[in-house]
């Protein structure tokens, strides 16, 4: 072999392994929609400390993500709004049953710029059009169909209902005022820049808003997917988590 194919394979034998150390460093995390400033903030943070992490995030639905990982989609890390899919991930097992933790909390509210006077449940008769997130794969519209349905108000408010793709796009109706208002979480009415908070749904009307993380039986294999889920559960990012109005307990 002479001396300049020594360099090329060296080189080649370089570049291989610096892939492959970029590779071992690289998360994918699924987060539900309605957590995107909290991982952000948490992933900012946590890449000054680990320089070599790069992070892929993909915020949405919580049904629409799970349904992703089933397909195979690439996810090291997810975070759903409510306990529904990520026990159906782990029925399929999908992640790994030791990783499953609470990471927070939150509650449901209903936001609006109306000039309607709209302080609870019952004053939506009013309204004509409400936002909520698709029931069948966004946690924040199934909590809201749980509610309406328990207070009666089911046949008085299907027709009213405007279907968005996640808790965010909910939020983003109100603020345009293309509805009357939105059910949203406590933490998305906190991000609203013209709609207000009209009032907070009863809890005693729906299930308690409850985020479980999980790691993919794919994530499961990586030290550096272990090492965030332990820095998810951290002082730091509890924190992070109350500054943007998530409950802790």
């Amino acid at each position: 072999m002479t001396q300049a194919m020594k360099k090329i394979v060296l080189l080649c034998f370089t570049l291989l392994m610096m892939a492959k150390t970029a590779m071992a460093g690289e998360l994918n995390l699924s987060v539900a929609a309605s957590l995107k400033e909290v991982i952000n903030e948490l992933t900012a943070s946590y890449t000054a400390k680990h320089p070599g992490t790069v992070f892929l995030k993909n915020f949405g639905p919580s049904g629409t993500l799970a349904g992703q990982i089933e397909n195979g989609g690439p996810a090291d890390i997810i975070i759903s709004a409510n306990t529904e899919w990520v026990d159906y991930l782990n029925n399929k097992k999908l992640v790994d049953a030791s990783s499953i933790k609470t990471f927070t909390y939150n509650s449901l509210v209903f936001v609006g710029k109306t000039s309607k006077k709209v302080s609870s449940l019952k004053d939506l008769t009013k309204l004509d059009k409400i936002a909520i997130g698709s029931p069948k794969s966004v946690p924040a519209g199934e909590y809201a169909i749980a509610a309406i349905t328990k207070a009666g108000l089911a046949s008085q408010l299907t027709n009213k209902l405007v279907m968005a793709k996640d808790v965010r796009e909910s939020l983003m109706y109100a603020e345009l005022g293309e509805v009357d208002g939105a059910f949203v979480y406590k933490t998305d009415a906190l991000q609203a820049q013209k709609s207000k908070l009209l009032f907070t749904v009863p809890q005693e009307l729906y299930p308690r808003v409850v985020y479980p993380m999980a790691i993919t039986i794919k994530g499961a294999k990586n030290d550096d997917v272990k090492a965030f889920h332990v820095f998810l559960q951290s002082d730091e990012a509890k924190s992070v988590l109350s500054k943007y109005g998530f409950a802790l307990k």
